[in-house]
Formats: C-alpha cells, structure tokens, sequence
C-alpha cells in the first residue's frame, strides 16, 4: 500500500537543490561557450614579400592578441590553396599593391566577419580600401550557415534517439546494432536531402554529405548502446549526457573550434557532434579536405560502441553457463561427501 502521508520537508528541499543543480549545469553547457566565444590561434594565411609579411603579423597580434596563427607563403595561389585543404580560414594577401583580404565563409561565418572587419582597419591612412573575396562561400539560400548550424543538433537528439527507441522495443544486442546502423544509413539520407535540397544549406557531393551525417549519428547511437547495454540505464542516461551537454555546445559548428573558450574546442572535435560537423563542412564545402582526422574520430566511436556491445553479449553468455555448472558441482560434492 502507498501512503498518503506528505513527503517530508528535507526531501522536498533535496529535490529542489537537485533541480537547481540540473539547470546550473544546462545553463553552463550551453551559454559559457557561447558567453566566452573569442578567435584565438585562428589559423589564417599571410602571402606576399617578407617585410611586409612581418609588418602585418606584428600588427595582427598588436591588434588581437592570440588571434591568429599565421603562416607565410610567397603567392596568392598558395594561400587559396591552404584555405581550399582548410589549414587556414582565410589570407591577407599582400602580393599586389593594396592588401586583400580573403576569406570562407564556408569554414566559418564569424572568422570570416573578423577578417573582413580587418580589412577595413588595414586600410587606415595607407591604402583607400582593403578589398575582400569570399573563396569559398556558403550556399547562395542559405548565406548565414544557420541550416548547417541548426543540423547540429538533430544529429546529436538522432543517435540518442535512436539508442532510447531501439532498447525500449527491440531486444537482442545485433537486433539493436543492426536497426542503429540501418537507422543511421536511413536519416542520414533524409537529413542531407532536407538540408541540401530542400532548404539549400549544403553543397557537394549528396552521398558524401549523407555518409558523414549517418557517420556521426552511428557513431552516437552505437555508443550509447555499447554503454546501456553494460550498465543498463545509467549508461544509457550518462552517454546522452554527455554527447548533449558537452559534445553539442563544443562541437563548434556554428562558429569554429577554434572560438571557443581554452581547451573546449578541441575536445569537442574529439566527440562525434563536433567531429560530424566538421566532416560535414569538409564534404559539403571543401571537396572532403581534411576529412581524415573527424572520419577517424568517428570510426573509433563506432569501434568502441561495438566493443562495449560485444562484451555485453560475452557477458550474458557467461552467466547461463556460470548457473549451470552451480548445481552440478554441488551434486558432484555432495555425492563425494
């Protein structure tokens, strides 16, 4: 029988703290990266002769310290070159008579805006105007990136989705990885064709964007399996935890790893939501450049969350075969007795 009595006072007061714990974290996750976005060691481009390379370098880091890391090359054709593999947002070229200032809003709209804001600070008292030319810019229907940067998200809520719906009503370890993997395949499909064809937010190849979105929500959904199907519902509970409350807010796709504050943009790239946005800006933008690095980061969480399920299924075998042999060796020893 359940009893009417009211709970008392301190449980009351437990929840309570409980919840104002709860919301302090969500608020941290998502407004601290947010709050202390910044460019910091943004790699960019300068081309032109080396006096005037180490001119404008000077007055980069005078201007915004920690900015920028610059790398120096001779021509125009080589710093586009760079922008194009994504190692560098951008370039001021300095190999013509006035400075130029090139950018990709692609690779990220608000590094993009920074150098277009220096390109008017250059131009002060000594050239009439900084000219600046988006090398690789984002979808003429979508000119802000907000497609790709709402998509982030649904990539995050899919895998985990996928995880909670595929334990609640398929049972058996490689019934629930093979719905994963299909489940991946199949929103991966819907979702690149709603973001490329419908709202035009993507460009390149359909299938290549397709394959990274479903990387990204296999490598969530399978892990979140490896660990509920171990620890059961707190593994469940704890992996969406943190692919939501630390992988979506580091994952750096609405503005760039490199603008988040400290540490917290790299180890975001070392989570599925950031290594899937940044593929999917390598395979929609920049003819998979740099892809490597966030496929492997993706791979390797598959790899784990097979690992996980796989040592669940051992598991489970074990104990059959563990309560069998319970009664045999106990009649074994009381016949001996």
């Amino acid at each position: 029988m359940t009893s009417d009595k009211p709970s008392p006072w301190p449980q009351v007061a437990a929840t309570v703290g409980l919840l104002t714990v709860i919301i302090s974290v969500l608020l941290t996750a998502f407004a601290w990266p947010a709050v202390r976005s910044t460019v910091h060691d943004v790699p960019i481009a300068v081309a032109g002769p080396a006096p005037a390379v180490q001119q404008v370098t000077a007055a980069l880091e005078q201007r915004l310290p920690g900015a920028f890391e610059v790398t120096a090359v001779n021509g125009t054709a080589e710093a586009e070159q760079l922008i194009r593999d994504r190692e560098a947002y951008g370039a001021i070229d300095l190999t013509s008579g006035n400075p130029q200032v090139i950018t990709a809003s692609a690779a990220s709209a608000p590094v993009a805006q920074t150098l277009q804001a220096l390109a008017a600070g250059l131009a002060q008292g000594e050239t009439p105007a900084v000219a600046a030319r988006d090398l690789v810019p984002l979808p003429a229907d979508d000119p802000r990136g907000a497609g790709l940067a709402a998509g982030a998200l649904p990539l995050v809520i899919g895998g985990i989705m996928a995880a909670a719906l595929l334990t609640a009503r398929l049972r058996g370890t490689g019934r629930r990885v093979a719905g994963a993997l299909l489940f991946a395949i199949t929103g991966g499909l819907a979702m690149a064709a709603i973001l490329q064809y419908w709202l035009g937010s993507l460009g390149g190849d359909y299938l290549a964007n397709a394959g990274g979105i479903a990387l990204s929500v296999g490598a969530t959904a399978l892990t979140l399996l490896g660990l509920e199907s171990l620890l059961g519902a707190a593994g469940l509970g704890l992996g969406a935890a943190v692919m939501m409350l630390v992988g979506n807010p580091l994952s750096g796709v609405s503005s760039a790893p490199q603008m988040l504050p400290g540490w917290s943009g790299e180890l975001g790239q070392l989570l599925p939501p950031g290594a899937g946005g940044s593929l999917l800006r390598s395979t929609a933008f920049f003819d998979g450049a740099a892809a490597g690095p966030p496929i492997a980061v993706l791979l390797s969480w598959l790899a784990f969350g097979a690992l996980l399920c796989v040592a669940s299924t051992l598991r489970a075998r074990r104990r059959p075969a563990a309560i069998a042999t319970e009664p045999a060796s106990r009649e074994t020893e009381a016949a001996t007795a």
